[in-house]
């Protein structure tokens, strides 16, 4: 009789505990014998490296990952002709609300400073410590241009220049939207099969993410072990701190905007939209993944608010990759509270750059488990912070995501909701009884 396979422990919860051996590990060293010669000997020749490596393994796909999904995302808007208009009214709102979103992040952070008050000289020495690469970093971040320069620069002149630079991702999101417009404009079949090409380029890509993302329990000790060697206990409280304004900004958006939106724009009661489309948010907090949780956000849409299937279909298809609002706070939040945290000082210029970023990152996030990470690394390499600083949040980043996945998910069937009621009836201009009428006839067909 053979054995059964023995089961293996989820991602997540190795990342939990590379967090947590990195951590102890960190805060031992830090407390007994912080200066000893065979911790810079573990930093400089252990620790470090492993984690460059990872990092620059995420680099090597990020940039492909994002210009295949912003591409194919954008197409996707005008695929049916007939949903041309709704394409594009959900394209507006996806920008408008994620611009929403990623603001309210950011004056949540600004205003409570999670990461404030922490020693400059020792945030600055461990900025330093990554074989030079944060120095790098930080130069190129310094030769960014500022006010017409960089409005002019968001549109590039050498796109192969442009994805070899970090600091230069915002001219590739601006080709790859542009590019994705011209797709959805050109309905021939050679315009077809590249579409197809792109959509091949972002699965290989998000297999190898995946692939990248199993090393990361490893990284994760090593970033936790160089940043708990460093800071000591008060990581653990900067971190609390940081959790708790996360789930604010969240809270905020889930329950003042989503029901202002669906009042003024939906035509719909909170409360009963909230009642009736639990089961998508339940599904999306135990997934933790947009994608895994579209099945049930269609089945809801159709059976619990009747929401015209051809309308919601699309937008909850599009919305599950591009219309992200969690995913876009979380990582306005992670920037700006790692900033805080490591002493360097974004202006309003750059943050307004890094909410613009945000955005344009949600659309061309994957929608499964720490699917965001990448860019988060990557913003952080283009505002000058050493990319290794997202170990602070990879610990408890697998709950933050399961808390963002369920506000995308809603965010989703909200944007159903407001497109759909800017739908004409078929009827008519009829009552709002009419138009219940018709949506339960349409959900549930004789």
């Amino acid at each position: 009789m053979d054995k059964p396979e023995p089961r293996r422990l989820p991602l997540h919860l190795k990342m939990l505990v590379g967090f947590v051996v990195g951590l102890v590990a960190g805060l031992i060293v830090y407390s007994t014998q912080p200066d000893a010669r065979w911790v810079g000997f573990a930093r400089e020749y252990v620790t470090t490296p492993i984690g460059d490596i990872f990092l620059n393994l995420l680099f090597m796909l990020v940039v492909p990952l994002l210009f295949s999904a912003l591409v194919v995302g954008i197409s996707e808007m005008g695929e049916v002709r007939s949903l041309r208009r709704v394409g594009l009214r959900t394209l507006a709102y996806t920008l408008v609300v994620s611009s929403l979103a990623v603001a309210v992040s950011l004056a949540v952070v600004n205003l409570l400073q999670p990461g404030a008050g922490v020693e400059r000289e020792v945030a600055e020495s461990l900025l330093t410590q990554s074989a030079g690469r944060a120095n790098e970093i930080v130069q190129s971040g310094q030769e960014q241009p500022s006010g017409v320069e960089a409005l002019v620069g968001i549109v590039p002149n050498n796109l192969v220049a442009a994805m070899s630079n970090n600091s230069a991702i915002l001219s590739v999101m601006f080709f790859a939207l542009f590019f994705g417009i011209g797709l959805l404009l050109t309905d021939t079949p050679a315009a077809r099969t590249l579409k197809l090409g792109f959509e091949g380029l972002f699965d290989v890509t998000m297999r190898l993410i995946l692939i990248v993302i199993k090393l990361a329990p490893y990284a994760v000790a090593c970033f936790m072990f160089n940043l708990a060697s460093s800071f000591g206990w008060e990581l653990l409280v900067r971190l609390s701190a940081y959790v708790g304004v996360v789930l604010l900004a969240l809270g905020i958006q889930m329950f003042l905007v989503f029901p202002a939106l669906l009042v003024t724009l939906g035509r719909k009661n909170p409360i009963t939209f909230f009642r009736q489309t639990q089961e998508a948010s339940l599904m999306a907090f135990s997934t933790a993944s947009s994608n895994a949780t579209l099945p049930t956000a269609l089945r809801v849409a159709d059976e619990q608010l009747g929401l015209p299937p051809r309308v919601a279909r699309f937008v909850l298809t599009v919305g599950a990759t591009a219309n992200q609002n969690g995913t876009a706070m979380f990582e306005g939040v992670t920037v700006i509270f790692l900033a805080q945290f490591f002493g360097v000082p974004l202006s309003l210029g750059d943050q307004l750059l890094v909410m613009l970023v945000c955005i344009l990152g949600g659309i061309g996030t994957a929608g499964v488990p720490a699917g965001s990470l990448p860019v988060v690394a990557l913003i952080l390499a283009m505002v000058g912070i050493d990319p290794a600083a997202i170990a602070l949040v990879l610990g408890v980043d697998r709950f933050l995501d399961m808390c963002r996945t369920t506000l995308n998910v809603i965010g989703d069937l909200v944007a159903a909701q407001v497109i759909s009621a800017g739908e004409p009836a078929e009827e008519g201009p009829a009552a709002s009884a009419m138009d219940d009428e018709a949506a339960v006839a349409e959900a549930h067909p004789s």
